[in-house]
């Protein structure tokens, strides 16, 4: 038989290779999980010849898709708790609660995740008063769709002593309702509470009480007192999302902030064999997590690269706690939260690029945005090719579109977000400031390349609603369907060091990619896409099974 033998060919295929000149061919061969050679039909049937050989019915085939910025495990945690995705009102949610205690009679602990106020009538954020009926002697912490706020009932507020903690409260809020209460008030007990008449025996207060709101770094205080979810729970989780992801065609995914203890669990997937995307992780800033960095610098574990640090500049647009340069158009007595101190975060840069690390750092508001180009400027001046990133870069200041390319500072954005907030931002920003909002052209022109991703579980993982998202944005801000799919593939493999093996079907390269079921395109209520076939390094991971 002739032909040079190797692994599998695929063919009959309509492969976008996404290489400098966009090189569309229709066969390719695979050797040891590496791409030997693409080209046209005749040609790759010709040369090679192997006993795994696949039709690819005249399908588009495309690198395997990178989410430049998930939550593997807040996803798997959001699976594990009462899933409030998509509750319209502050009611539906407790009737979710309702119903999840109904299902679980021992409870110890509730966590809830998803929940978004600015799609209920009024856009207010919720109270804790219901909760506190359903639940008075075990801790309660719903999370909200951006884990940037939570709705927390008084059990937990005691226990955490977070009152106790107020004054010293650094980029963090806990939001209070003005009540007339009538009586002996002995809650919160820490508050110099005003007596406004005083009636013999009884008081009548004008006082304020926790709302059970929190945002931000208050969130912190209250965690430790908040129990969790067997690992084993965890771990059975991930690989859920982890099929969930395959099916879209997704083979890497950047999760954006792990703990030390996560990098044994994700190595603990991976040894089984269990854990196949390629998993590049975002260190969160902890002593181990630094202790870690400088031990084994640049770390690489099979499928799981570590080479970033994740930090917080500021909050959510949506919880008004993106820190901006000039108060809120709908709340002028604030402009947001800095939730990192400055001088925390220039001490990261450096750590980082004495360690060969990249800082990736969340940015939504224009102000949050302006400081961190200012940090990144330092570092540029030091290493120009630093690859640091602006995680989100959701609102920008005209003015400083330009330091993106000044500080050679890497965009990170996530397209669906500018669809979701939509109805709201607007009335956050005022018009004007929207100019410089969910920027993606402006971006792109800067820097030349835009990792993209879904921020999933706070989107949806579906990458085809990225893809829509972009290109259907106001003509100024919109991008190509090229330069989107090239955000998912070889611009997120730049993002994250890993250009050499990744990004592109070339010759040399991981042979990583998807068979999608249908062309892959950018209309709007296009039908439903997925992957017909999944493969990493030469393996199928996912198969469409017949309908």
């Amino acid at each position: 038989m002739k032909g040079e033998k190797v692994d599998l060919i695929v063919h009959n295929a309509k492969i976008y290779t996404l290489d400098l000149s966009n090189t569309v061919h229709e066969a390719i061969a695979i050797r040891n999980g590496k791409i030997v050679e693409v080209g046209p039909e005749r040609q790759i049937l010709n040369k090679y010849r192997s006993e795994q050989t696949i039709d690819a019915q005249g399908k588009e085939m495309y690198p395997g898709l990178t989410d430049a910025h998930g939550h593997m495990l807040m996803y798997a945690k959001q699976l594990l708790g009462i899933d409030l995705r998509g509750v319209r009102s502050e009611q539906e949610l407790i009737h979710r609660c309702e119903q999840y205690k109904a299902q679980h009679p021992n409870l110890k602990f509730v966590i809830g995740q998803g929940w978004d106020q600015t799609m209920w009538a009024g856009q207010q954020m919720p109270t804790n008063q219901q909760l506190n009926a359903l639940f008075p002697d075990i801790p309660v912490c719903l999370y909200r769709v951006d884990g940037h706020a939570a709705l927390v009932n008084d059990f937990l507020i005691k226990k955490s002593k977070l009152l106790d903690q107020i004054a010293t409260l650094q980029g963090g809020e806990v939001v209070f309702n003005k009540e007339v209460l009538e009586g002996n008030i002995k809650f919160p007990m820490n508050l110099n509470l005003p007596r406004d008449s005083n009636f013999g025996e009884k008081i009548i207060l004008q006082t304020y009480r926790p709302s059970g709101v929190i945002i931000d770094n208050a969130i912190n205080v209250v965690q430790p007192f908040l129990p969790n979810y067997p690992k084993k729970d965890y771990l059975k989780a991930i690989l859920q999302v982890q099929d969930e992801l395959l099916q879209y065609g997704i083979t890497g995914v950047h999760e954006a902030g792990i703990d030390f203890e996560h990098i044994a669990w994700f190595k603990q997937l991976i040894k089984a064999g269990k854990l196949k995307l390629n998993l590049y992780a975002m260190l969160m800033d902890s002593p181990q997590n630094r202790q870690f960095a400088q031990k084994n610098g640049p770390y690489r574990y099979r499928n799981l690269s570590i080479r970033s640090f994740k930090c917080f500049a500021d909050g959510a647009l949506g919880s008004r706690g993106a820190l901006l340069k000039a108060p809120y158009h709908d709340h002028p007595e604030s402009q947001g939260l800095l939730l990192t101190e400055i001088a925390r975060m220039e001490n990261l840069a450096q750590f980082c690029l004495k360690n060969g690390y990249q800082m990736n750092t969340h940015s939504i508001g224009d102000s949050a945005n302006a400081l961190v180009l200012s940090i990144y400027e330092k570092v540029y001046k030091q290493k120009p090719d630093h690859r640091f990133r602006i995680e989100h870069a959701q609102v920008i200041d005209p003015a400083d579109f330009q330091k993106f390319a000044n500080y050679a500072v890497f965009p990170s954005v996530q397209p669906t977000h500018a669809v979701s907030d939509a109805d709201w931002a607007e009335k956050r920003l005022g018009k004007p400031r929207m100019k410089g909002a969910y920027a993606y052209r402006t971006l792109l022109g800067q820097f030349g390349m835009l990792a993209i991703g879904t921020d999933f579980p706070v989107e949806q993982t579906n990458p085809f609603l990225s893809i829509q998202a972009a290109v259907n944005r106001p003509v100024q801000e919109a991008l190509t369907l090229e330069e989107v799919l090239r955000g998912m593939t070889i611009f997120a493999a730049f993002a994250s060091y890993q250009e050499g093996r990744l990004g592109t079907l070339e010759k040399g390269k991981d042979a990583t990619f998807a068979i999608f079921e249908y062309p892959v395109n950018a209309q709007v209520g296009q039908v439903q896409n997925y992957a017909w076939r999944t493969f990493i390094k030469g393996k199928c991971v996912f198969k469409l099974e017949a309908l």
